[in-house]
């Protein structure tokens, strides 16, 4: 490149890095006005359109670039970022494999196409480049990307399973040919042991185990360690790796509790199974062996434990879980060990936060152990004067409420329950006066129990009475004590479970999450949120709730393979596993998914229902039929100190008695899949021909798509609340009814990509590659076949709105606002579905042509009946929302908490339920407001 060439370009790359697009595509069109073939200057244009939204310029662009098959770096990478945005990462490989090809010798080449593939996954096409890349340059490293691609390519779902054991052997004969032994560099090491234990090669794993250089990796890398575990377990050693944890603890004063695991692993080794999996009852011999090997473990945990005292819990844990196991195993010798170790742990540690879910896997006890355990936690003291007492008090609490019997549980027992957990709240919590705001109060557990046994008390008899008392002892816990997570995670739940949703979304931004808590944690917010949705009157809170909680998976799909790349690079081998699990676990998460589904439902709702929106959702939805889903929300951060025997707090708390899970994914996937593909003219091939980037891959298991659409498994169904049984209910008669005219007018695949062909050449200049534009939709085509013949329409579609005018009826007179809001919008989408359905017969044209003017004139009945509905559930809110807001509603509200004192005093009260009464009112306005808006613009 010329300096004065150098130099026209700089400011492309200036304009670039400051996010100024425009300005870079104009200093593009000033140097190919000049150089109006450079391939670099053309890669640069596309790539600022790219990332200006102008992908059909850019794609012209592209080509014509990938044809000219550029060898230069600047371009290449340039390049590479192009196409990076459209998704196309085949292309990139074969634009790199072009470049390599030409110049083989070229080491940087050589890497970047075998990167290239990475970011596909391409993982045979990997290890062939790092295959040539080893014969031609001598590194060890590349031999081992080679035995990594192997590896990666047998861990891939889609990989038949006869192919995976070759590939290991594969990657095993190639890693023991390398010129270096693998104990060189710990990542090598650890992919040894990986293809030996997936070769099941134990003896081979122990040999390098047992070598030196083996033993010293294993004592320093804890990847290494772990899989040294897991092939002793494998192997059956685990009665050598317990005397190896044995001496750890004993020697080094290891206090891993996995070494300890170790050692009650190694116990239990060689107890009998039966064949169904259950350890069947030892004889008497084997009784007497077990009993001298529990002597022994019993002796050495005893002695560590009176060792280490306060210092470390592990030994005092291990006794604990070794006299569990023992009996679960009928091999127990001493029926009040447990209790007694749980007493003892209790006296030690019974002032530490962890004692709770530390004893928890014990406390399943009955009878005569039950009375004595209760009895243990009675006798702890009540006073609460330091920070240690309080943690002990709680704890006792925790634990005595956690056995508490079904007898015990009566609204007045509970309610003394809340009232001593709140005074002693309010008594302990001097003693954090002086705390920063950062800190936690130490009594916040308290305030934690009170608040569960609120929702408790709301759950057994139904009286909202006792959810605003949670809100308001919560409320008032979180003015002291800030950073209480827990506390505002279970505030989200109850002001979802009040209908207020504008105040739960205030606590949900307040816990500032990032990253990938988006995927883990927004469930809490955006669960059914389609529900409290305000975007049919204008209001898009929720909606840009939803888009921003998703960029967690933009920048997963940009960014995760760049850390896998920098393995490779790096050589950590035992990190690239992880990395592709964690990117597929996002990329295919559930929650990403329940969040489009939320995100699409609100959206048809604001924007005018258009080809062009039918068009794109459809694309995308089918992308997400296609995954298998991982759930990776996080339900465990909600504490939950429940009795055993009655519902979790999690399951106390969802909104409407169910979680969308699975099912829920898949049976609304199906019903928007099948409208809206019955409205679009998109049909496979179009799809094809216009689908810029990559399709993403579809397992073979999942079958055909019109399979998939039809099934309707009871497990999916499960998930669903009775409305929305009723609106797939619905929307399957819907479509299985218009089915037959859809395909009857839709016009052949050729004459879409037509018409797409010519608005594309329209706006760009230049024609769509590879389609005949002799074809157009200006006039419509009328097919040769009868058409179908016109029947009435299904009966369910009449009675859906009648039925659900009733229950909003019961709803709205039962006080249950949730629910009311709930059909509210179960009604108004299943209104909107039908205007998806039947667009297609709006224009005239059509119904003229194929002789569907009966067909027509059935629709009309459907679409009075429910804009009429709607109309009067509009009516119904406005009503409720006068009467939302009123000081005597308040009044009663405030009469309900029933609790004051010096500390929650009558202003801070009335302050948290102005905000419920002024949320509330709202979404019942918005949601008036959003129906008359439906009804007025599809009236007609």
């Amino acid at each position: 490149m010329s300096v004065a060439l150098d130099r026209q370009i700089r400011p492309i790359y200036d304009a670039l890095d400051t996010g100024s697009h425009k300005s870079a595509i104009t200093e593009c069109n000033k140097v190919l006005k000049k150089h109006p073939k450079n391939a670099l200057v053309k890669a640069l244009k596309a790539l600022a359109l790219v990332r200006y939204q102008k992908v059909e310029e850019a794609l012209v662009l592209c080509d014509e670039v990938l044809e000219s098959k550029p060898t230069d770096d600047s371009t290449l990478n340039a390049m590479m970022h192009v196409l990076r945005g459209l998704g196309r990462h085949k292309d990139m490989i074969t634009m790199y494999d072009a470049a390599y090809k030409k110049q083989p010798t070229n080491e940087e080449l050589g890497a970047q196409t075998f990167f290239a593939n990475v970011r596909a996954s391409n993982w045979k096409s990997a290890q062939q480049v790092a295959s040539k890349m080893y014969k031609q340059f001598q590194e060890d490293r590349y031999l081992y990307w080679n035995v990594m691609s192997n590896v990666l390519q047998a861990n891939d779902h889609n990989t038949p399973v006869e192919m995976r054991t070759l590939l290991y052997k594969l990657a095993l004969r190639l890693i023991t040919s390398a010129p270096t032994p693998s104990s060189v560099h710990s990542d090598r090491f650890h992919l040894h042991l990986t293809i030996l234990r997936e070769l099941s090669e134990y003896d081979e794993a122990m040999t390098l185990l047992e070598t030196p250089a083996g033993r010293n990796i294993c004592e320093t890398n804890l990847a290494c360690n772990e899989i040294r575990r897991n092939l002793m377990r494998s192997r059956g050693a685990l009665e050598d790796e317990g005397k190896r944890a044995e001496q750890r603890i004993l020697e080094k004063g290891d206090r891993n509790w996995l070494e300890f695991l170790s050692v009650i692993d190694g116990t239990f080794a060689s107890l009998p199974e039966s064949k169904g999996g259950a350890h069947a009852g030892p004889s008497e011999d084997a009784k007497e062996q077990f009993s001298s090997k529990i002597s022994n473990t019993l002796s050495l945990f005893t002695n560590i434990s009176v060792q280490d005292g306060r210092k470390d819990r592990s030994s005092l844990l291990g006794l604990l879980e070794l006299e569990h196991r023992a009996r679960r195993h009928g091999v127990s010798t001493d029926s009040v060990r447990l209790l007694h170790l749980m007493k003892q742990y209790f006296e030690i540690f019974g002032d530490k936060a962890c004692c709770f879910e530390d004893l928890k896997p014990y406390l399943n006890l009955e009878g005569n152990d039950l009375a004595a355990w209760t009895e243990v936690l009675q006798a702890c003291p009540s006073f609460l004067s330091t920070v240690e007492a309080v943690q002990r008090t709680i704890n006792s609490h925790k634990l005595s409420r956690y056995n508490l019997s079904a007898p015990e549980l009566t609204v007045d027992a509970e309610t003394s329950r809340a009232a001593l957990y709140i005074s002693q709240y309010l008594e302990g919590l001097p003693l954090g006066r002086d705390l920063p705001t950062t800190e936690l109060q130490y009594v916040d557990d308290l305030a934690i129990l009170a608040g569960s046994v609120f929702v408790n008390l709301w759950k057994m008899g139904g009286d909202i009475k006792y959810l605003y008392k949670a809100v308001v002892l919560l409320e008032f816990a979180l003015s002291k004590s800030e950073q209480a997570f827990q506390i505002r995670l279970m505030l989200i739940r109850i002001y979802r479970l009040l209908g207020a949703p504008s105040v739960a979304l205030e606590h949900y931004r307040l816990l500032r999450i990032k990253q990938v808590q988006n995927d883990t944690l927004s469930h809490f917010i955006l669960s059914r949120c389609s529900t409290f949705s305000l975007a049919a009157s204008g209001d898009l809170t929720l909606t840009s709730e939803c888009l921003e909680s998703s960029q967690i998976y933009v920048s997963n799909s940009q960014e995760t393979n760049d850390y896998v790349i920098r393995a490779f690079s790096a050589e950590k081998y035992s990190q690239i596993p992880q990395f592709i699990l964690f990117e597929d676990w996002l990329e295919n998460s559930l929650q990403r998914d329940i969040t489009k589904l939320e995100y699409l439902r609100m959206r048809i709702t604001h924007e005018a229902i258009s080809s062009d929106i039918i068009d794109l959702e459809l694309i995308e939805l089918k992308f997400v039929f296609d995954r298998l889903h991982h759930d990776n929300r996080d339900f465990e951060i909600l504490p939950n100190y429940q009795p055993k025997n009655v519902e979790d707090f999690n399951t106390q708390t969802l909104l409407f008695g169910k979680s969308e899970g699975h099912g829920w994914v898949w049976s609304f996937l199906k019903s928007y899949i099948k409208v809206f593909s019955q409205a679009s003219d998109l049909s496979d091939v179009v799809e094809e021909k216009l689908l810029v980037g990559d399709r993403p891959q579809i397992s073979p298991k999942l079958g055909s798509l019109k399979e998939r659409l039809a099934r309707r498994e009871k497990e999916e169904m499960a998930e669903l609340t009775p409305d929305e049984l009723s609106l797939i209910s619905y929307t399957d008669a819907l479509t299985e009814w218009l089915e037959p005219f859809h395909d009857h007018v839709r016009p052949p695949a050729s004459v879409v990509l037509a018409d797409v062909a010519k608005n594309t050449e329209l706006k760009t200049g230049l024609p769509l590659r590879g389609v005949d534009i002799t074809l157009s939709l200006n006039s419509h085509v009328k097919k040769e076949e009868e058409t179908p013949p016109i029947t009435d329409a299904p009966e369910d579609l009449i009675k859906f709105f009648e039925n659900m005018k009733t229950r909003f009826e019961a709803a709205k007179n039962a006080g249950h606002l949730n629910e009311a809001l709930h059909i509210a919008t179960i009604v108004q989408e299943a209104f909107l579905l039908f205007v998806t359905e039947t667009i297609r017969f709006k224009p005239a044209s059509v119904v003229k042509i194929h002789k569907l003017g009966n067909l027509v004139a059935k629709f009309k009945p459907i679409r009075a009946l429910g804009i009429a509905v709607l109309k009067e559930m509009t009516i119904a809110l406005e009503s409720m929302s006068t009467q939302e807001g009123t000081s005597e509603r308040r009044r009663e509200f405030v009469d309900a908490c029933g609790f004051e004192s010096s500390e929650i005093d009558h202003d801070s009260i009335m302050n948290i339920i102005k905000r419920v009464s002024d949320s509330r009112k709202k979404v019942e306005e918005g949601m008036a407001k959003g129906l008359s808006r439906i009804c007025t613009t599809y009236e007609q």
